[in-house]
């Protein structure tokens, strides 16, 4: 699937281009298009070497945390969750506490934590892989539920209204907690699905229920701040956890007699070696999006989907938003641009500011958490993990523009 995706990119790109150039004389989009190429393979590379020291940083964490024994106790208080979506990874097994720690991150809106755990997490997953070049039952769903990714706290988009003069920068928290839980539900249940999974199960939907009553709670609790509070709390909590996980994690360490710097260090050489192992792939998938993005092909699919909403007379306030929600699946960083030239177009109060803020918190980003996660581990052969991660996206689209109609039309 991802090699066909990859070449189609790429041949999309150049006959779009071909005829921008030599049909309609647009010759220039050549050049473009080759100063995207290198500059995306540049940016690969620099993302890749980016990744080094927070990796270093947390797999270091990680390690001390194992050894004091808490991830254990994490994946044993998970564990009647994961023994039924993950039947494949056996009890105590090392991959179930960072996959716990991993979502965890995520739903803290702790990227820079989560990315580390999550290849922490698809290489001990690896270990159990019989065909290394092809995704497991457990790694394709755990993509998934990455790609999908439940935020409680997406204090970055709050600070992006903030700085675009929105009055109230958090008053997209809601609907976005809202769009973000339906697609990670959508995402699971669908790999659930096609994995026959039990998710009639009542562990099953007692946890989900719980992961419910908690975004609703977290919700509610919000709401009743003052507005201009909102984003100052889900900063101070957010760091104050992440801070948290690190002292608990050395202070039970030492409580257990644990030479915590010796065994930091060991966890941390592993890395380098990560981030160095990601670069082709994640080079070849920058590459193919810049490709893309710069031939104009994306903009021709949104002229040509504009012009028939409006054919039929339905509003078409909700398009403005399609070039995130597209982007989403492809480039965090293209997303990020899409969605600030937004609001400072429309303005951050208008509906289309509103709908792409809730648009960038309501799903991963798609081909770049399959290009690294997979990358890593050498896995080729994705199955049906694109189908299922792109139908949680298109599901967080749908339930995004939906809230954003309910709350702000």
């Amino acid at each position: 699937m991802l090699n066909r995706i990859w070449a189609g990119f790429i041949l999309l790109a150049f006959a779009v281009a071909c005829v921008l150039g030599f049909v309609l004389g647009q010759q220039a989009v050549f050049a473009a298009m080759t100063r995207a190429m290198f500059d995306a393979a540049k940016l690969g590379f620099e993302v890749a070497l980016g990744l080094t020291g927070v990796m270093t940083l947390w797999l270091g964490i990680m390690k001390v945390g194992e050894a004091a024994g808490l991830i254990a106790l994490l994946a044993r208080l998970l564990g009647p969750l994961f023994s039924r979506l993950f039947p494949g990874v056996p009890a105590g097994h090392p991959a179930l506490g960072a996959m716990t720690m991993n979502i965890a991150a995520n739903m803290l809106g702790l990227d820079n934590a989560a990315t580390p755990l999550g290849l922490k997490a698809m290489k001990e997953l690896q270990t159990l892989n019989p065909t290394p070049d092809t995704a497991t039952d457990a790694q394709v769903l755990f993509l998934v539920i990455n790609t999908a990714a439940v935020t409680l706290f997406p204090v970055t988009i709050f600070a992006y209204r903030a700085q675009l003069g929105a009055a109230d920068p958090t008053d997209i928290f809601v609907p976005l907690l809202i769009a973000s839980f339906t697609a990670t539900i959508a995402g699971i249940v669908l790999v659930g699905l096609r994995q026959r999974l039990r998710l009639h199960d009542p562990v099953v939907l007692a946890y989900l229920g719980g992961l419910a009553a908690l975004i609703f709670g977290v919700a509610a609790w919000f709401l009743h701040l003052a507005p201009g509070e909102r984003a100052a709390q889900s900063a101070l909590v957010s760091n104050f956890l992440l801070l948290g996980i690190v002292v608990v994690f050395i202070a039970t360490a030492l409580w257990r007699r644990v030479d915590v710097y010796e065994t930091f260090i060991d966890g941390a050489k592993e890395g380098f070696k990560v981030a160095i192992g990601i670069v082709p792939y994640l080079v070849a998938m920058l590459v193919a999006i810049a490709l893309l993005r710069a031939s104009g092909a994306l903009e021709l699919l949104l002229s040509g989907l504009r012009h028939l909403v409006a054919l039929f007379g339905y509003d078409s306030r909700w398009v403005d938003g399609l070039p995130v929600g597209i982007m989403k699946s492809l480039s965090g960083s293209g997303a990020r641009a899409l969605m600030i030239d937004t609001m400072k177009t429309s303005g951050a109060d208008s509906f289309a500011g509103r709908l792409v803020s809730i648009l960038q918190g309501s799903s991963e980003t798609t081909f770049y958490v399959l290009a690294v996660y997979f990358g890593s581990v050498g896995i080729t052969r994705t199955r049906y993990a694109v189908a299922c991660g792109l139908f949680a996206d298109v599901v967080g689209f749908i339930a995004s523009v939906w809230v954003a109609y309910l709350f702000f039309a």
